[in-house]
């Protein structure tokens, strides 16, 4: 009874993979000291040790001003792949906060980062196209990547990456597009986009049409739409059973319309029936662009004489809970009605 019984059991809740985590705020700076650790498996515990912290946005905001994104973009170009693979998912999870975001923009982050597009680890490319669409996704970051010189590369890296990296690549670039179309329209941005635009996979036709809809508000972007025959898939894409793609289809016809050769381009691809038929779409995007659209072709005098008929269709339009529809409608009516 008196004799002491150790168990061989691990504690529970115990991983050997991960590194102890200090108590309070002496944890963060030694698990940062710990990232530098000569010992490959040191440094494995403790990544793997911050992956867990940094989901707390209190913990990541510890990280980054405690140092460890100086030393995180060391680790990106460690020579262990598993190192690299947990040091890139740091990266993605700290790009999923706001303080994040701005952090990678302070301590340059993004450069280290792409450092990485010919990486040979899937996994590892994969967490750092995570990073770089979060970083994206607000306008200082989209213009960080676009003055970095990173779009001519994201763009060719399209016909040979993976269904999913791909996706990833083509939601970056639609959100860079929005601030500067320009660098995509220079690296053939147009005909690597409409190779994607038919691929069966949701993703990459949503993130495609997205990319597309940016690339066509700049004239240039309109005249090349038209040269590389875009329309035509476009049109078909009216009937996607995917909202986001209709929607973007729409939104590229109604900025490609705006010029004359737009126009009857889309007329002549059928344009006007199945824009018709996504005006009684329930998403507001859907139903909205359809009705810009439909503005912009009835600006030729044939599609205005096509579209009188469809006037009480449009009118239904009208008294749309949502204003922008409302607007769209009146819009389209009163462009379709007018006579010279």
């Amino acid at each position: 009874m008196a004799s002491t019984r150790i168990s061989e059991q691990l504690p529970p809740h115990f991983d050997p993979t991960q590194a102890p985590v200090a108590f309070g705020n002496r944890a963060l700076p030694r698990l940062s000291l710990e990232l530098q650790d000569p010992q490959l498996c040191i440094r494995q515990r403790a990544l793997a040790a911050l992956c867990d912290l940094v989901h707390d946005p209190k913990r990541a905001y510890e990280a980054i001003h405690k140092g460890c994104l100086e030393r995180l973009k060391v680790l990106l170009q460690d020579r262990d792949s598993s190192v690299r693979i947990k040091t890139t998912e740091v990266f993605y999870l700290l790009a999923a906060h706001n303080v994040g975001r701005e952090a990678f923009l302070t301590w340059d982050v993004v450069a280290p980062l792409s450092d990485l597009l010919d990486e040979p680890v899937d996994a590892c490319r994969k967490n750092m196209h995570r990073a770089l669409k979060m970083v994206a996704e607000f306008p200082a970051g989209a213009v960080c990547i676009v003055t970095l010189g990173l779009i001519p590369r994201l763009v060719m890296k399209l016909p040979v990456e993976q269904e999913e990296i791909r996706a990833l690549i083509l939601a970056t670039l639609s959100y860079c597009v929005r601030v500067d179309a320009l660098p995509a329209l220079a690296s053939d941005g147009v005909p690597m986009l409409r190779n994607q635009l038919s691929h069966p996979s949701p993703d990459i036709r949503r993130a495609a049409a997205s990319a597309m809809l940016g690339i066509s508000v700049p004239s240039e972007g309109k005249h090349k739409v038209c040269e590389e025959g875009v329309l035509p898939i476009l049109v078909k894409l009216l009937s996607d059973c995917d909202p986001g793609v209709t929607a973007s289809a729409a939104g590229t016809i109604m900025n490609t319309a705006i010029i004359t050769e737009g126009k009857y381009q889309a007329l002549k691809a059928g344009a006007i029936p199945p824009l018709l038929e996504l005006v009684g779409s329930e998403d507001r995007a859907v139903c909205a662009n359809a009705l810009r659209a439909l503005t912009t072709l009835a600006e030729a005098p044939c599609a205005r004489e096509q579209l009188l008929e469809h006037l009480p269709l449009l009118k239904t339009r009208l008294n749309h809970p949502a204003s922008i529809i409302c607007r769209a409608a009146a819009t389209a009516i009163r462009v379709i009605s007018w006579t010279p």
